[in-house]
C-alpha cells in the first residue's frame, strides 16, 4: 500500500522555509545576544563615569544655583537642560601633510538615548515575537531603489512599536522602548540643549573607556547586520531548492541531510491553522482581546483546538 505523497504549495513553504530559518539563525544568535550582553555592562558603567565627569565640570551646587536664580528671574536666570547627550574630548598635537604640528581635540560623543538601528538590534527578538520585521533595512543592502510598499510598511509597524513614531489613539499608559531609554538616563546640566555646545574635557583613560562605550553600541548593530547576511546568504538557497521541490519528502531529504527538524505535523498545523483559530470559541476570544497574536501563540490555540478536537 502506498502513501500518497504531500504536494508542496506557497504555504507550506513557507512554513518549512521558517523552519530552516529558525535553524541558521539558532547557529548565530549568540554572537548577537552576547553582543547586548557586553553593552548592558558597559552602559552601567559609562553612566557612572559620565555623572562623575558632569559633576566635576559642573559641581551640584551650581546646578542648585542657577535653578534657584532661574526661579527668580526666569530665563534671564541662567539655562539648565536634562540631557542623556554628552561630548567629551581631550587636547592633542597633530600633524599635517607637511609635518607642521597643530592643536586639536580628540572628540567622543556620548549617547545614551537610542537610535534606530541599534533599536531594531537590540529589540530583534521582541519585536519577531510580535509578527513585525526588524530586519527590513537589511533585505535592501543600502540600494534605497528596492524601499517597496512591503518595505515602508514594516518600517512604519517597527518604529510605531519600538516608539520612534506615536498616534494620538493609542494606549499612553504602555511605554515603548524609546520612551524607556530616554528616561532610564539623565543629567542636569548648565547650558542649552544643544549637545554640541558641552564639551567636557577628560583624561586619556577616560576617553578611551568612552569610545569603548561607543564601540560596544556599534558592535550590537555590526552582530545584527552579520546574523541577517549569513542567515540571508543560506536562505536564498533554501528558498530557490524549495521552488524546485515539488513534495514534502524533496524538503524532508533536505532537512534531514542539514539537520533541520521537519515533520509532516509543521504542515498540518499550519494547513488546519485557519479553521481552528477562528472557531466560534477562538474568534470570541480574539474579538475581546486586543493584543496582537503571535505566530507562536496562534500555533498554541491551533494546537489546543486541534486536541480538543480529538478528544471529542
Amino acid at each position: 500500500m502506498t502513501t500518497k505523497k504531500i504536494t508542496l504549495n506557497s504555504d507550506k513553504r513557507k512554513v518549512i522555509a521558517d523552519q530552516f530559518q529558525s535553524f541558521y539563525e539558532d547557529k548565530v544568535k549568540d554572537k548577537l545576544v552576547q553582543a547586548k550582553e557586553h553593552y548592558d555592562l558597559m552602559r552601567e558603567k559609562a553612566k557612572e563615569t559620565i555623572n562623575q565627569v558632569v559633576r566635576f565640570h559642573q559641581p551640584q551646587k551650581d546646578v542648585d544655583t542657577i535653578r534657584s536664580m532661574i526661579q527668580k528671574y526666569n530665563r534671564a536666570g541662567g539655562e539648565l537642560y536634562e540631557d542623556n547627550c554628552f561630548y567629551v574630548q581631550r587636547p592633542i598635537t597633530k600633524v599635517d601633510d607637511e609635518g607642521r604640528e597643530y592643536q586639536a581635540n580628540d572628540e567622543v560623543h556620548i549617547r545614551f538615548n537610542m537610535g534606530r538601528k541599534f533599536a531594531r538590534a537590540y529589540y530583534r527578538d521582541e519585536l519577531k515575537a510580535k509578527g513585525l520585521n526588524p530586519d527590513f533595512h537589511l533585505s535592501i543592502n543600502d540600494d534605497y531603489s528596492k524601499r517597496n510598499p512591503k518595505y515602508y510598511n514594516d518600517e512604519s509597524q517597527v518604529n510605531t512599536y519600538l516608539g520612534f513614531s506615536n498616534s494620538s489613539n493609542e494606549d499612553k499608559s504602555i511605554t515603548k522602548p524609546v520612551a524607556k531609554w530616554e528616561e532610564d538616563f539623565k543629567l542636569w546640566t548648565i547650558g542649552s540643549s544643544y549637545c554640541h555646545s558641552r564639551q567636557f574635557k577628560v583624561d586619556e583613560n577616560t576617553l578611551n573607556f568612552f569610545k569603548m562605550y561607543v564601540a560596544s553600541a556599534d558592535n550590537v548593530i555590526k552582530e545584527h547586520q552579520q546574523m541577517y547576511s549569513y542567515v540571508e546568504d543560506k536562505m536564498q538557497k533554501v528558498r530557490l531548492g524549495l521552488k524546485s521541490y515539488r513534495t514534502f519528502d524533496q524538503a524532508k531529504a533536505l532537512a534531514d541531510k542539514v539537520g533541520v527538524v521537519l515533520n509532516e505535523t509543521m504542515l498540518n498545523e499550519s494547513s488546519s491553522l485557519a479553521l481552528s483559530i477562528y472557531s466560534p470559541d477562538n474568534l470570541a476570544s480574539l474579538l475581546e482581546d486586543k493584543e496582537v497574536l503571535t505566530r507562536d501563540q496562534k500555533i498554541a490555540i491551533a494546537r489546543q483546538q486541534m486536541a480538543e478536537n480529538s478528544l471529542n
